[in-house]
């Protein structure tokens, strides 16, 4: 049996460049949360003098006049992701179901090879097609066209996020019903979806997360309102296209609102993030 001397000299290299890299990703790490925080707290220091109870329940004040809310974009941005989830869930959902369970051919490939191109679709490209596709026949801006625009961007998201956590079920859950002589089809929907139905909601989470800060296609389709949205056939108010009208207007006044509605919105998104985390982090029941 031969023995290995024992090299102290590069056992303390490869010690000094362990300790380089742990510090290296250490610092990276503590670059990503000083960013978050600062976001946050560069909001927070502008955004909270106009936090009050009238931002959440008044209308915009007219041009030269102070104070007001944007309770009209609060309820246009709850609408448009309602109609963006009833546009875009369904056909998300089912394909990333089908993907998991009966994909694994080539249209399957095919399928999740343009769910990916289209996840990498810019936004305003996005926007444009909706305005085409909406906007341009009826002749007119519409919460319709809006929804129907930000469904567009939840389908990739929802399509790789459900075929993701469906993959995570145990095949042996699986085998385990086809050896009962359970049929595949109500193995699936009676068994495996409720299995990874907590992670499938919290996909679901993370997607609404995703479009609600999205300005571009909403600036060519549902455009802006005032006033209250009369129907989903009309223009209809949001948060992200009030904080760029704000934002580049020359009024301080809109400009600490628009900060007030950029905290909210940015608290909005944290808030689904951190339950999706959660949700995700709790052991499943089989």
């Amino acid at each position: 049996m031969t023995l290995v001397a024992f090299d102290s000299g590069r056992y303390r290299r490869r010690k000094l460049f362990g300790r380089l890299a742990f510090a290296s990703t250490a610092l990276c790490a503590a670059g990503v949360l000083s960013a978050l925080f600062f976001i946050l707290g560069y909001l927070w220091v502008h955004g909270i003098s106009s936090l009050n109870w009238d931002f959440f329940t008044k209308l915009p004040k007219p041009v030269g006049e102070t104070g007001g809310g944007m309770a009209n974009a609060l309820v246009g941005s709850a609408e448009l992701l309602c109609m963006a989830g009833l546009f875009g869930l369904p056909m998300g959902v089912f394909a990333g179901i089908y993907l998991s369970e009966y994909g694994h051919n080539r249209f399957g490939a095919v399928v999740r090879y343009t769910t990916d191109i289209l996840n990498g679709v810019p936004s305003i490209v996005v926007g444009i097609f909706a305005y085409t596709l909406f906007v341009l026949p009826m002749r007119k801006f519409t919460a319709l066209a809006g929804g129907a625009a930000l469904g567009a961007m939840m389908i990739p998201i929802a399509v790789r996020t459900t075929e993701e956590f469906m993959n995570l079920v145990p095949i042996s859950v699986r085998e385990a019903a086809y050896a009962l002589g359970i049929p595949r089809w109500k193995t699936v929907v009676f068994i495996v979806i409720p299995t990874a139905m907590r992670g499938i909601v919290t996909g679901i989470m993370l997607d609404f997360a995703r479009v609600a800060g999205e300005t571009a296609p909403l600036l060519f389709t549902a455009f802006g309102n005032r006033y209250w949205s009369r129907g989903i056939l009309e223009p209809t108010s949001s948060l992200p296209v009030m904080i760029y009208t704000y934002a580049i207007s020359p009024y301080e006044d809109w400009h600490r609102q628009a900060w007030a509605a950029g905290l909210v919105l940015l608290t909005l998104v944290l808030v689904m993030g951190v339950l999706a985390r959660f949700a995700v982090r709790r052991p499943a029941t089989v």
